[in-house]
């Protein structure tokens, strides 16, 4: 159903999606609403739901709401395991070509094994070896005997997520850049990213500095002494594993958003999967995905909602002690969503 030509209103698509995933849109939608968010949802089905009413994990209509839109909040997507498709979520950025993902991480409740985490991610979203060019070759009878996979990286595609995250440094009073690589071993695949990243890093001396980190040093240097990093950016195989790591610093994926960027559309998610064995139980936690519109309620202007939505938060998480189960607490999904509705309607 759309709710086009509401004055003042955003179309957005939204994608409930799977597992848990309708649980926790269903909790985000309500305390967006008592926001006053001012998006109109196109909602639209995909993943498991997008197979069972359109033979497809990402059916055209799906594909054809973000393409008018050019804006989605998404729930996590199941791209069902062994043949026949590909991961939805790589077909969503290639066909948008959402070129960035933005993936923050931040202390939100203190006394964990690390506090005062601030640091984000940006990784390179349609290259390298995730895009998955992979094929077997058979060896007698058995037809899997070599499995072959190609990573591409262009001087274009490192220049363009490199820029993205120095502009996202003097945008938001970063100081610093670390590009991540592999180029002692993959001289060619990761030192193209390391060369851009040295060319570009001349345009914004004395306004950012840049360094850059082997990606088996910066994954120890995340957990020996994180607030050495202030913005990281890296190829798209080496982001997917770090966004993760960096989501275990402050309590694991249910506190981690992600935002793929492009230049005429952006789609808005929690990085976790569905985690179908928790489905329907009403304990999921929806903080990841509320954050994620955190990052996109900035990503249409509204950084004044962003604000109020996140004090909701911390004042939840560390006044009133509100938590679901992976956080420490014991709060079901909907009484999360209630305790942060009643701070925004007391604030």
């Amino acid at each position: 159903m759309v709710f086009a030509n509401i004055e003042n209103k955003i179309p957005a698509t939204l994608i409930p999606g799977d597992g848990i995933g309708p649980e926790i849109m269903d909790a985000v939608v309500r305390i967006l609403d008592v926001l006053g968010a001012p998006f109109a949802w196109d909602v639209q089905q995909g993943g498991l739901a997008g197979i069972k009413s359109a033979g497809d994990p990402l059916p055209g209509a799906l594909i054809d709401s973000i393409r008018r839109t050019q804006l989605a909040l998404k729930g996590p997507l199941t791209t069902p395991v062994g043949g026949g498709f590909r991961s939805v979520n790589v077909r969503l950025r290639e066909e948008f070509h959402l070129y960035a993902n933005l993936r923050p991480v931040r202390t939100m409740i203190p006394g964990q094994r690390y506090d005062d985490i601030d640091l984000v991610l940006i990784r390179e979203n349609l290259e390298g070896l995730y895009v998955a060019f992979e094929h077997y070759i058979e060896v007698g009878d058995d037809p899997h005997a070599v499995a072959i996979s190609s990573g591409v990286n262009t001087r274009a595609g490192a220049k363009r997520i490199i820029r993205y995250a120095f502009e996202y440094a003097l945008s938001h009073g970063r100081k610093k850049v670390t590009v991540v690589h592999k180029a002692n071993v993959l001289k060619a695949l990761t030192g193209i990213f390391l060369e851009v990243g040295r060319e570009m890093a001349k345009e914004y001396e004395g306004r950012v500095v840049m360094d850059d980190r082997i990606v088996d040093a910066c994954a120890m240097q995340l957990v020996m002494n994180p607030w050495q990093f202030d913005v990281i950016v890296t190829t798209n195989l080496f982001g997917d594993i770090l966004s993760d790591q960096m989501s275990g610093l402050v309590g694991g994926l249910g506190m981690a958003p992600g935002a793929n960027i492009g230049e005429k559309a952006a789609i808005f998610e929690a990085v976790h999967g569905s985690a179908p064995d928790i489905a329907g139980k009403g304990i999921a936690n929806p903080l990841a995905l509320l954050l994620a519109t955190c990052l996109m309620l900035k990503h249409v202007d509204r950084a004044d909602l962003a604000a109020r939505l996140q004090t909701a938060v911390d004042q939840t998480l560390k006044v009133d002690g509100v938590r679901t189960g992976d956080i420490g607490g014991k709060a079901s999904t909907n009484d999360f969503a209630a305790a942060i509705i009643k701070r925004l309607a007391n604030g």
